[in-house]
């Protein structure tokens, strides 16, 4: 999300660079530049009328600090008002009231609700520790609620049963009082969507507010309809007291005008986004981490996060005593490393949250995609375990490479390609395990990469 508009970002600031300081005129070329780097990315005219305004006036006539240069100054302008436009901080669920605390998903049909349930019922399992039940009140799309039911047993939250003969209201009474009896901590309701907003929807949900009494209004909507996402949001927000919006599908969305606009319009905070289509590919919202991405600046804490929750800790210790044993990088190290990077939502994911990804060139971007990566896996699967720990013997026998190619589906130069990547990563591996090697590694690296990449030695 957002690469668009990152780029044009990026572009735009560039104009401020070599200043001595921050002048008027530069200020507003620069920010007519911004203005439709924001349109373009389908941010609502209001938002991109207040944001404009709103960084002249902060950025004309101040004073550059010693430390920043009038670039860097005008970036953290922008920074602090792209925060404040999405909210200042994380806005968490209110999980405070008795068990079971209701939560309400409302949204249109093909937003990715009934997924975000389960999405949502497996973050709350993992990253808060609660016992988390599922219903589905949806008795008009065919297989809604066997749906919800083969997602609930996926994340292991508890499913209780509802039919298409009943009527919603009844359903929402009937697991309140399940919930309540088997001690569950959290209850998600998950609501039938329409491929339009009607009155008889709305009258629906209405009533199953009133049965359910939920803590939290979680209004899901898909990213990419863009500007409409937010029409949407505000007629729901009018009807309901929403308390916060799930964003679905915003790692196919690489405009993100609605992250933007949401927040301004509604006056309701996004609390989580929905980044792939794993089970688990769901995030909480950080409005200044957002805004670090946006302005090519990384997202180093949820990438941090990330690995920490997905990271196989006893792996990595492994790994880490065989380096430092001097035993080497075989190619089962590797494909551990590729797994990882795949299990994190990929390259590209990757190379989003890290600083200064944003100044590579887009020729040089386009060529990241996991497509490699899988087929690299897949070549590494078809190995041997002697194959994959003495790298040797496949690499000087063209009749193990023939098996392994023809079991992978792939061919001799992607297999060589695969092992020539391996030999780097044993190289930088045993740069980093020797003394004082991490250093050394870092300074082989300056001025290959993008400045902001590598950390100041």
């Amino acid at each position: 999300m957002f690469e668009s508009l990152s780029e044009r970002l990026t572009r735009a600031f560039k104009t401020l660079k070599g200043s001595g300081r921050l002048k008027e005129d530069h200020i507003k070329e620069t920010l007519r530049e911004v203005r439709k780097a924001l349109l373009e990315a389908d941010v609502a005219l209001s938002v991109v009328k207040d944001f404009v305004h709103i960084v002249q006036e902060k950025a004309i006539g101040k004073t550059v600090s010693t430390a920043l240069s009038p670039q860097q100054e005008f970036l953290k302008v922008v920074n602090d008002e792209l925060v404040r436009l999405m909210g200042e901080a994380n806005v968490g669920l209110n999980l405070r009231s008795v068990p079971p605390v209701v939560i309400l998903m409302a949204g249109l049909q093909g937003s990715g609700k009934t997924t975000s349930v389960a999405k949502l019922a497996k973050w709350l399992k993992e990253q808060q520790q609660k016992s988390v039940a599922v219903v589905s009140t949806d008795i008009y799309r065919p297989a809604a609620i066997e749906q919800l039911k083969t997602l609930a047993f996926e994340v292991g939250a508890l499913f209780f049963e509802s039919h298409n003969a009943e009527k919603p209201v009844q359903i929402v009474e009937n697991a309140l009082l399940q919930a309540k009896k088997q001690q569950q901590d959290v209850l998600i309701i998950d609501t039938a969507g329409r491929l339009h907003i009607d009155e008889a929807m709305m009258d629906e949900i209405k009533a199953i507010h009133k049965a359910s009494n939920p803590a939290e209004i979680l209004f899901v909507v898909d990213s990419m309809t863009g500007q409409d996402a937010v029409n949407i949001a505000k007629v729901f927000n009018d009807a309901l007291p929403l308390t916060g919006v799930i964003l679905t599908k915003t790692d196919g969305d690489a405009r993100g005008g609605a992250a933007l606009s949401i927040r301004q319009v509604t006056g309701k905070p996004i609390k989580f986004l929905g980044i792939g289509e794993k089970i688990d590919a769901l995030e909480p919202f950080h409005p200044e981490r957002m805004a670090s991405r946006i302005l090519g600046m990384g997202d180093v804490l949820t990438l941090i996060e990330e690995m920490e929750r997905t990271v196989d800790k006893q792996k990595a210790e492994k790994l880490a005593k065989k380096l430092q044993k001097g035993q080497g990088f075989d190619l089962n190290d590797f494909r551990d490393q590729l797994k990882q990077m795949l299990s994190m939502g990929g390259m590209a994911s990757l190379m989003g949250k890290l600083p200064g990804m944003g100044m590579l060139p887009q020729q040089v971007k386009a060529k990241v995609n996991d497509k490699d990566l899988i087929c690299s896996v897949a070549i590494l699967d078809s190995m041997t375990d002697y194959e994959r720990r003495f790298p040797n013997a496949i690499a000087n026998s063209g009749s193990r490479k023939r098996r392994v190619t023809i079991g992978s589906g792939s061919n001799i130069q992607a297999l060589n390609r695969v092992l020539k990547q391996h030999e780097q990563m044993q190289k930088m591996m045993k740069k980093v395990s020797s003394k004082g090697g991490m250093g050394r590694l870092m300074q082989s690296l300056q001025g290959k990469l993008p400045p902001g990449m590598i950390p100041p030695q």
